[in-house]
């Protein structure tokens, strides 16, 4: 509930840091219900943040133009706006600049930490059903990155098609099979 609030109460967020303690409202409590009602350790709640704050992250650069112009709603920190010399209204124009996709790649690089951190997570799972959901919510995860470091979402489309998606959890599920 406070991060509903939050998302009525404030339409931008400074930092990096911001970004994350929003995410601890917002996502991170869902990764953390998950792993209690399957009753796994709470021990691994750190590696499920992680999971959960990227994949957040990661929503809200794929639609930073969007919300932006029909929300008025900026979760680019505005500090990293700031130190590329442009303001959130370079997220109204049709395509990013480069001083905006600058600002995305280093978000999504950031991102990147926090899904590494978070690699690890579906091998702590007990539960083999949620193990293996875990292992594909983190290579599709891992791929939008990806996609965040090689297309604007300004002007071209940062989501999976569902044959991508299929293979890549395709791939993860019969890596996570190995691994167990």
């Amino acid at each position: 509930l406070d991060a509903f609030v939050q998302d009525v109460d404030q339409r931008r967020y400074e930092s990096w840091e911001a970004l994350i303690a929003y995410c601890r409202l917002s996502a991170m409590p869902v990764g953390r219900f998950v792993l209690d009602v399957h009753g796994e350790d709470r021990a691994i709640w750190p590696l499920s943040d992680a999971l959960c704050a990227a994949l957040q992250v990661i929503n809200h650069l794929q639609d930073c133009g969007k919300d932006y112009r029909t929300i008025d709603r900026v979760y680019v920190p505005t500090s990293n706006l700031e130190a590329a010399g442009i303001g959130v209204e370079a997220l109204a124009e049709p395509k990013a600049s480069t001083a905006l996709r600058r600002v995305i790649h280093g978000l999504a690089e950031q991102t990147q930490q926090l899904l590494e951190r978070s690699a690890p997570f579906a091998s702590h799972i007990r539960d083999r059903r949620l193990s293996a959901e875990v292992s594909v919510i983190q290579r599709l995860a891992e791929d939008l990155c990806e996609l965040l470091l090689t297309r604007d979402p300004l002007s071209e489309d940062v989501h999976h098609s569902k044959p991508r998606a299929a293979w890549l959890a395709l791939g993860a599920i019969l890596g996570n099979r190995r691994r167990a």
